[in-house]
């Protein structure tokens, strides 16, 4: 090949290339502010597809859910609780986003109420006997979704907000903040949330904080799933090591953190994106902690929410149960 048929050759594998690039689909993931639980759960997965060869980008926005359901972008995250209250336009939405889809659930989310320990507040019956001299977190005018929360774990005990002295704070760190300064007696904490270990550093004095344990009776569950249908009540041991568990063990609320789409994404890279993350938990996992409390059986619960026909054709592959 002489020198000038070398060079057209090679102009021409460029424009292949570039040709290529160009018509690669580009994908979107929509993910929440640096450093939120969306954020990372967003960087994490969007490594993973693109190792699998789809082309991913995350763009952090603020209340996407609608976004996904109208298409402007292709997926996000959500937990279980709030992506069914999108879809219906109840709870903390007033407008329906019926084109929403699931993809799965990447991890559970596990979280309680929290109170001084030196109140005795051990489980949601103590709660209800002392509510009316109890200040509790209230509104999370940025985090609208927590009171929802505390709701169903306040109905698991057969109570309201309305039983408590109400203190409005503004997100879930707030909460915390408040609880550890003295200003409430009960807000909604993480398992091994930062800001609670904080919250409990400060109140070392009272015994630091103590989760409030659930009624796990089928009465109790019941009241919880008719306020959370999508949240589930789990025991924990009593543990010195994970705060609000070294005095005893507790039941508290497990959510399930998921991925969205909407109805238009095509089958193929649903279900492409779903196969990537079911298979890639150990790489998942090095890149956000989070997930290494996936658990593969658990990744298609029962929810308000379709999933996509992209998951669920992985999932009938995968021998993974839909609804269980």
């Amino acid at each position: 090949m002489n020198k000038l048929n070398r060079k057209f050759a090679g102009a021409i594998a460029v424009l292949a290339l570039s040709a290529a690039a160009a018509s690669a689909q580009v994908i979107t993931i929509a993910t929440g502010a640096q450093g939120s639980l969306a954020y990372n759960s967003g960087q994490a997965v969007a490594k993973v597809a693109n190792e699998a060869g789809i082309v991913a980008r995350t763009q952090p926005l603020v209340g996407y859910l609608p976004l996904i359901s109208n298409g402007e972008v292709d997926f996000g995250f959500s937990n279980g609780v709030e992506a069914a209250y999108a879809l219906t336009g109840t709870g903390n939405y007033d407008r329906t986003s019926p084109n929403l889809r699931l993809v799965g659930t990447m991890f559970p989310l596990k979280t309680g109420m929290m109170a001084p320990c030196d109140l005795g507040l051990k489980t949601v019956a103590d709660l209800k006997a002392k509510a009316a001299d109890l200040k509790i977190a209230s509104e999370y005018t940025s985090s609208t979704i927590i009171p929802f929360y505390i709701g169903g774990g306040l109905a698991n005990g057969g109570m309201t907000y309305d039983d408590f002295q109400k203190v409005p704070v503004s997100s879930f760190v707030a909460g915390m903040d408040a609880l550890g300064d003295g200003l409430v007696d009960v807000a909604l904490v993480s398992l091994n949330a930062g800001g609670g270990k904080q919250a409990a550093v400060k109140l070392q004095g009272r015994g630091g904080l103590c989760y409030i344990s659930l009624d796990n009776s089928d009465a109790g569950v019941a009241a919880f799933k008719k306020f959370l249908p999508a949240g589930d009540i789990i025991s924990l041991p009593q543990n010195e090591n994970i705060n609000g568990l070294q005095d005893y063990a507790a039941n508290i609320i497990s959510i399930p953190w998921m991925m969205l789409t909407n109805t238009d994404t095509s089958e193929d890279l649903v279900y492409n994106m779903t196969k990537a993350i079911a298979e890639n938990k150990d790489a998942l996992k090095e890149s956000f902690g989070a997930f290494g409390n996936a658990n593969l059986e658990q990744m298609a619960p029962a929810n308000e929410v379709p999933y996509h026909p992209g998951a669920l054709k992985y999932f009938a592959e995968a021998g993974i149960k839909v609804g269980g």
